[in-house]
């Protein structure tokens, strides 16, 4: 298995949690019982989920009236495709002392 393909198994694996996690989370808000943690969230979020995240959170219409969701989210989602364009873009020149 090559590079390509374990970075593109971690995105989607992490993509496909946030969805679900968002989803999940709405549905025990409909029925007042317990509740995914916002930093569980945002922690997927963090770790590669962003877009997926971001994509369940308008969805599902859920955690979109919390101003850290509405804004956090993509704002999380842009630096992490940044610094995806960055480092498929910059010369990166790593020397061993």
């Amino acid at each position: 298995m090559n590079v390509i393909m374990v970075i593109a198994s971690y995105l989607i694996f992490f993509n496909l949690l946030g969805l679900i996690l968002m989803g999940i989370d709405k549905h025990n808000a409909r029925k007042k019982i317990w509740r995914i943690p916002e930093s569980t969230l945002f922690s997927v979020a963090f770790f590669g989920g962003s877009l997926g995240t971001t994509i369940g959170m308008f969805l599902f219409h859920h955690k979109t009236r919390h101003w850290y969701f509405l804004y956090g989210m993509p704002l999380i989602l842009f630096l992490q495709l940044a610094l995806c364009y960055y480092l498929t873009h910059a010369s990166l020149n790593i020397t061993i002392l």
